[in-house]
């Protein structure tokens, strides 16, 4: 029991603001804005080519032309490269993306980039398949229909989280309290994603 909620605990402080949602609604409108408003494009390695842009490393899609990185598709940029991403933050962008050249792998297989506008919001291989955070609250809204998040905490942190790299919902029973030695409990659970 203490490791969940050291679990819950964890999450709740190291949320920033716009990564709470203070009812599962608005959790849910926003996982499923970001699934209806992002593309998945596939992309031979040829197509794909790191560029330096305005001081920043920009990643072109082929035809979709130049992309932004966000924090979680760099360190996946870097992990399909091989390359330290604490490394590559210490080069200049020119120097990054010479680097990230010649260091994709080029082995033929595409890779999935998800965009959003022209921002990569994550990029991977063939072998992982995407599960929309969107696709498991749609779940939990049709057979846990009676659970609801905890009560708001003194930092606002409310049970459910959403961010560019992970989704965090815990939820309770408030009508299932039970005693344990003293102390009352609400049965719930965690979904992460």
């Amino acid at each position: 029991m203490s490791q969940i909620l050291t679990a819950a605990s964890r999450e709740l402080f190291r949320r920033t603001p716009d990564e709470t949602f203070l009812s599962f609604d608005a959790l849910y409108r926003r996982c499923y804005d970001l699934k209806e408003r992002s593309t998945e494009c596939w992309r031979s390695p040829v197509e794909i080519e790191p560029r330096a842009d305005s001081g920043r490393l920009d990643l072109m899609l082929g035809i979709d032309g130049a992309h932004r990185l966000n924090d979680w598709s760099f360190g996946q940029l870097c992990k399909l490269s091989g390359v330290s991403k604490d490394t590559l933050n210490k080069l200049s962008p020119g120097t990054a993306a010479l680097a990230l050249k010649e260091t994709l792998p080029n082995d033929g297989k595409p890779l999935q980039a998800l965009t959003l506008d022209s921002t990569i919001r994550s990029i991977h291989g063939a072998a992982y398949t995407r599960l929309h955070n969107v696709e498991l609250l749609e779940l939990v809204r049709d057979f846990a229909t009676d659970f609801q998040p905890p009560q708001t905490a003194v930092g606002g942190g409310t049970g459910l989280y959403c961010g560019e790299q992970d989704m965090f919902v815990f939820l309770i029973d408030p009508l299932g309290w039970c005693e344990i030695e003293g102390e009352a409990f609400a049965p719930g659970f965690f979904l992460w994603n």
